[in-house]
């Protein structure tokens, strides 16, 4: 395969994140009040989906490294499919909770591999320019789904908009099925043995470099998180924009973290992946007090509208264009015969996160820019603690090889 076709493929792969999140957001408060449902409700649709993403990448991950990339791939794709012409067509909430959920599992193959492909096929410090081009393209991918979702929920309704995902599942599927070949070289008769996964378990979770890129993934992730479960109903709920109009807002924020990816690469051709991150941070933790400070000197204030969320929340996402290429490879990188092991473990804990952040915005959205503010504010922080202290001591992987592709 060429690097162009392994960047496409990557980017459908990781944009399966954005297309399940970003399309379905703008149709989240049509959906709560055509259901008649409640605040807890709604999040659960979007708690479940991410709480079932990590636990699934957990068995997906060690499947992959005994049977190969290709199949999980094309089972997943398959299954989310499917799983997203159920949620179009849900009678009731509980079984769109139900059919977000399988789509969680099955999104859990596609993201998963594609991390572990990177580690099959690239060394470390290639691997994480590699990554960056394929989360451009999610960037691209999240531009277009905010606006779309929200123009089909107004002008169509949500279910048309719900049944774009099951579209682009059966269109990645298509290209998966026609043109991705093998990537793990050897695959690993023992990946299933209970002790043998067990220990390897243990061995990725006890390793520096792992923890540290993985709370710097996992935290920029979180404050991504914070605005995508909370954003519709601070601009549509609370400050009266349309869906449409929304759905620009998301397109904006997606362009800023585009530039962020493009700034990542420049980066890291002329500078270290640790010093990199270091710059980014500073973006990170100016976007997070600028945020909380807004929100509470504009208590009450006619000043006060979206530039003073998404302002700061377009410096936040340049950084995170550069947190997130360098984690998710790093979280990887010292493991090339234990890759799809170590990518779901990664994405396991960054999805547990989420699972715990989604319930605590959905007990505190009765004054939900004060609940995004302090989200944000709490994850630039900790991004911030992370990138100047454990990134700069663990954050230089030695190389390793990579397996033959």
């Amino acid at each position: 395969m060429s690097q162009k076709l392994i960047v496409l493929i990557l980017a459908l792969l990781l944009g399966l994140q954005p297309v399940t999140t970003d399309l379905y957001l703008p149709a989240l408060p049509a959906i709560t009040q055509g259901f008649g449902a409640g605040m807890g409700q709604a999040q659960l649709t979007l708690t479940a989906l991410l709480l079932a993403f990590g636990l699934s990448q957990l068995v997906w991950g060690p499947l992959s490294d005994r049977f190969g990339r290709r199949p999980i791939l094309l089972w997943g794709m398959g299954a989310y499919t499917l799983a997203s012409v159920a949620c179009a067509f849900a009678p009731d909430m509980a079984w769109l909770i139900a059919g977000r959920t399988v789509q969680g599992i099955a999104m859990g193959a596609g993201v998963m591999a594609a991390r572990a492909v990177v580690r099959d096929l690239f060394q470390p410090a290639q691997g994480a320019t590699v990554m960056s081009q394929g989360l451009t393209g999610l960037g691209i991918i999240a531009c277009a789904c905010a606006p779309l979702g929200g123009m089909l929920t107004d002008w169509l309704g949500w279910r048309i908009a719900l049944l774009m995902l099951a579209v682009f599942g059966a269109a990645t599927l298509a290209l998966l099925y026609w043109r991705f070949e093998e990537t793990l070289a050897q695959p690993d008769a023992h990946a299933l043995r209970a002790k043998p996964l067990i220990r390897a378990n243990l061995d990725i979770l006890r390793n520096p470099v792992f923890l540290t890129w993985c709370a710097l993934s996992a935290a920029s992730y979180l404050g991504l998180f914070t605005f995508l479960a909370s954003s519709s109903f601070v601009f549509v709920t609370f400050m009266g924009y349309s869906k449409t109009a929304y759905g620009f807002l998301m397109l904006s924020m997606s362009l800023s973290y585009i530039v962020g990816t493009f700034w990542c690469r420049w980066m890291l051709r002329r500078t270290s992946v640790h010093r990199t991150v270091g710059i980014a941070a500073v973006l990170t933790i100016t976007a997070g007090v600028s945020m909380a400070a807004l929100a509470y000197a504009g208590q009450g204030q006619d000043w006060y509208g979206a530039w003073a969320v998404m302002g700061p929340m377009y410096i936040f996402m340049l950084g995170h264009g550069v947190h997130q290429p360098c984690g998710q490879s790093g979280a990887v990188a010292p493991f090339p015969h234990r890759a799809g092991t170590a990518s779901a473990l990664n994405g396991f804990l960054m999805m547990l996160g989420a699972f715990f952040m989604g319930g605590w915005l959905g007990a505190h959205m009765d004054r939900p820019v004060f609940a995004l503010a302090h989200g944000i504010l709490l994850w630039a922080c900790i991004i911030t603690i992370v990138a100047w202290t454990a990134v700069q001591r663990h954050g230089r992987p030695e190389p390793v090889a990579a397996q033959p592709a």
